[in-house]
Formats: structure tokens, C-alpha cells, sequence
């Protein structure tokens, strides 16, 4: 706009994000939290505050920008027209909230240090929270502020459960997902692999000519092997993601998983075994929304923090414990995996 149309950039007079509009309307408050700002570019992330650099870079005065908040602060009450008009009491509190990935991680209880979760969804998320403020030399993963007050590291796949959807709707032609995965039972001993950049890639190779594959097929290839490659070359994805958290110093026992890939106890196997980490289920899945209610019962004074919420909030319905022989199979067929993407790149480059 600023290029573009500079009559239109010399009118603006104030920056918000969606829910922060929606936060103004309600109170009158012009603020942002740090997590949501963390994604525009211009904050600060290690201190917390708006970036004087980025500010000039951009042309963008501070007075243009929103008050900064901590996700589960209270920053007004309604107005008194809303208020009548939705029936609620004049001094109902709203509190600042949180981007999604954040508040999804809020409502799963990943808060504190050295907490991962991992959302199989149209996209896939490697969340993991963290009390340091760590940047990778590639920005592989997104170094953002969390909604409980500390940091967090974030990779994030284009491609993941939605790579699951195109193979069963689009080349199988159905419906029945479960059904689908029954056959597959010799895991780590496939010879087929998947690169699951259907929609390009962002986290690691932040790569828009990226493009899927298939690797391995013979005459002995079932419709199995390719079902069963598709689901780990998204898992394969996910590992590439932790390995950048790893080479952080990040160690990590256990993860949360949410979102429609953790339906299937086939692929919450493979996650286990592939990650070697201890995949937990949470009873309640609604991750976003119930991050929502618990950051407004911190600002509301019903827990005292954000972890504190968590730990009487978040329950485990179950949990996929990795197996040493399958994660030792995984092992060798991830090393192979991994020099896939590094010998195809050139090609993706010459045929986008």
C-alpha cells in the first residue's frame, strides 16, 4: 500500500489485528497481545516491545500501533451500548487473548518450559514452549512470545492432515480413512517415500517451489505402501521440524497431538516411533478456543497464571509410548528420507 497506493497509506491511522479490532469495538481499547504481534514483523520478540528498527523500515509510527499486552491481561470492560445490547453485565471484563497456534497451546496444557505440541491439521505444527528466547541460524522454526508470559518455537508444514485428504479423496476416490489404513501393518519397512510439500513448503526450507513426491515405487509397491507413505512423509516433515528444535539445545520426552490426523492410532504410532517421544491425547480437543477461556480466567483472577490453569484444566486421555524396535526402523528410514529433498531441489527449481 505504502508503494502502491500512498494516499491510501498517509490516511491510516491506526494497526490491528482481526481479534483486536473485534477486542476495540467491544471495550474501546486499542491493544494487541505479544503473541499475535510476534507475526507482524515489527515487534521485538526477545524484549518484548515494538521494534524502533522495523518502524523505520517500514515507514510506521508507534503511535499507529496498539498498546502491547501479555495474552491474559485484562485490558477493559465492555461498553455500556455492547453491553445492553448483548446482555451481559457493564463490567465484564475482556481480556487481550492470543493468536491461534498460541491459545491452541494454552488449551493443551503446553505452557511453561520445555512443553510440544503437535497439531495435525490442513497444516502441521511443531509447538514447543520455552522460558529462552532461541532463533535458529536458517529461521527454520518461528521464534514468537507466548500467551503464558515466556517464549516459543514453532514449525509449521503447509501440508499435513490435508496430504491425508487429497490422497484418499482425490487419488482413491473415498471416504473410509479407517478403512484405508487397516492393511498397513509392517511399520518402519516401507520402501516408498513421500515428500509432502503439496502447497510448496515453510517450515524448514521456507521453499514455495517445493513439490510432493513419491520415491521407491516397484512393481511390488501395493496400495498400502503408498497409503502408508504418505501418512509417515508428513510424520518425516514433522521430524525435520524437531531436529532444527534439537540442534537448539531442546530436549524434549513427551508431546501433545490435537487435530484430525490424531484420530488415527495408526498415525499417533508412527509419530511416537518416528519422534521416539511419548504422545499424549488430551480429553478435550478443542485447544484454541478452550486457550481462550482459560487465558480470560487468568485476567479474570480465577488462576493466579497461565500454568496454573493448565495443570488443573488439561487432562491426558491416553498415550502412545514409543517402541524401541520400531523407533530404531524409523531411524534408518528417516536418514534416508531426509536426502530427498536436497537431491530434488534443483529439479523443483527448474520446473515451477
Amino acid at each position: 500500500m505504502k508503494n502502491n497506493e500512498p494516499e491510501n497509506f498517509a490516511r491510516i491511522r491506526k494497526i490491528m489485528l482481526p481479534k483486536d479490532y473485534l477486542a476495540y469495538r467491544l471495550s474501546g481499547a486499542f491493544s494487541t497481545d505479544l503473541s499475535d504481534a510476534s507475526g507482524m514483523l515489527l515487534l521485538d520478540v526477545k524484549n518484548r516491545r515494538w521494534s524502533r528498527e522495523m518502524l523505520d523500515i517500514c515507514g510506521v509510527k508507534e503511535e499507529q500501533l496498539p498498546m502491547l499486552h501479555e495474552s491474559y491481561e485484562k485490558i477493559g470492560t465492555l461498553k455500556p451500548v455492547i453491553a445492553k445490547e448483548l446482555g451481559f453485565p457493564e463490567d465484564t471484563l475482556v481480556a487481550a487473548g492470543a493468536g491461534d497456534n498460541a491459545a491452541a497451546a494454552v488449551g493443551t496444557g503446553t505452557v511453561g518450559d520445555g512443553m510440544c505440541n503437535l497439531s495435525l491439521g490442513t497444516s502441521g505444527t511443531l509447538f514447543i514452549s520455552s522460558k529462552t528466547f532461541r532463533v535458529d541460524s536458517n529461521n527454520a522454526l518461528h521464534s514468537f512470545d507466548h500467551a503464558d508470559g515466556t517464549y516459543h518455537l514453532m514449525g509449521c508444514m503447509l501440508s499435513a492432515a490435508s496430504c491425508n485428504k487429497w490422497w484418499m479423496d482425490e487419488i482413491l476416490k473415498t471416504k473410509d480413512y479407517a478403512g484405508e489404513q487397516k492393511g498397513i501393518e509392517k511399520l518402519g519397512e516401507n520402501h516408498v517415500f513421500y515428500l509432502p510439500y503439496l502447497m510448496g513448503e515453510r517450515s524448514p526450507w521456507n521453499n514455495p517451489n517445493a513439490r510432493a513426491t513419491f520415491t521407491g515405487i516397484t512393481m511390488d509397491t501395493t496400495r498400502e505402501d503408498m497409503t502408508q507413505a504418505v501418512l509417515e512423509g508428513v510424520t518425516f516433515g514433522v521430524r525435520d521440524m524437531y531436529e532444527v528444535a534439537k540442534s537448539l539445545g531442546i530436549k524434549l520426552e513427551r508431546t501433545k497431538i490435537v487435530g484430525g490426523g490424531a484420530k488415527s492410532p495408526l498415525w499417533r504410532k508412527m509419530c511416537a516411533n518416528i519422534l521416539n517421544l511419548k504422545v499424549d491425547v488430551p480429553v478435550c480437543e478443542e485447544g484454541p478456543s478452550m486457550g481462550g477461556a482459560m487465558l480470560a480466567m487468568v485476567a479474570a483472577g480465577e488462576y493466579a497464571t497461565v500454568e496454573d490453569a493448565a495443570k488443573a484444566i488439561v487432562k491426558i486421555e491416553k498415550t502412545e509410548e514409543p517402541d524401541p524396535e520400531l523407533v530404531a526402523k524409523y531411524e534408518e528410514k528417516y536418514q534416508q528420507f531426509r536426502n530427498i529433498y536436497p537431491a530434488m531441489k534443483p529439479v523443483f527449481d527448474k520446473i515451477v
